[in-house]
């Protein structure tokens, strides 16, 4: 995975990367209650939408890369979360909140959000060490802040 992230101002950007932003804000804020009303309020398509989803952030106007949130699928293996929490200490990331789903066929949803302004290493780098760790199925950032 060569991933490398850029902060760029909107108005240079496409206007679909400005719609795919606010069709993930209407749904987190329950202002429409799916992807398919979110699309159609702001007037993309569904595939649009889905194309850019994942690699398209917003990052607030008082806040300077503070937050970091990922999402994993991790296998149902004592101390896999315990490696993963550690994994970022020693980065000097500081946990905030922990959602952990309970295992369905032996894997679990894991959603970490963490402050990353003392952190050592660039996001890359980090989801790159918790790759390697055992018991890792996917590592996806999800917001950064």
């Amino acid at each position: 995975m060569n991933e490398k992230f850029f902060i760029v101002n909107i108005k240079v950007l496409p206007g679909v990367f400005q719609k795919v932003i606010q069709v993930k804000e209407l749904i987190y804020t329950g202002k429409v209650k799916d992807i398919s009303e979110g699309v159609k309020e702001v007037g993309i398509s569904r595939s649009a939408y889905y194309k850019y989803k994942d690699n398209v952030f917003s990052m607030s106007d008082n806040m300077k890369g503070q937050k970091a949130t990922i999402a994993l699928l991790i296998a149902h293996e004592s101390g896999t979360l315990s490696r993963i929490l550690d994994k970022i200490a020693e980065n000097k990331g500081n946990i905030m909140t922990i959602n952990q789903d309970i295992p369905i066929n032996n894997a679990a949803n894991v959603t970490i959000t963490f402050d990353i302004s003392e952190m050592k290493v660039d996001m890359k780098s980090i989801l790159e060490e918790i790759k390697t760790i055992d018991n890792i199925i996917k590592v996806k950032l999800i917001a950064l802040e």
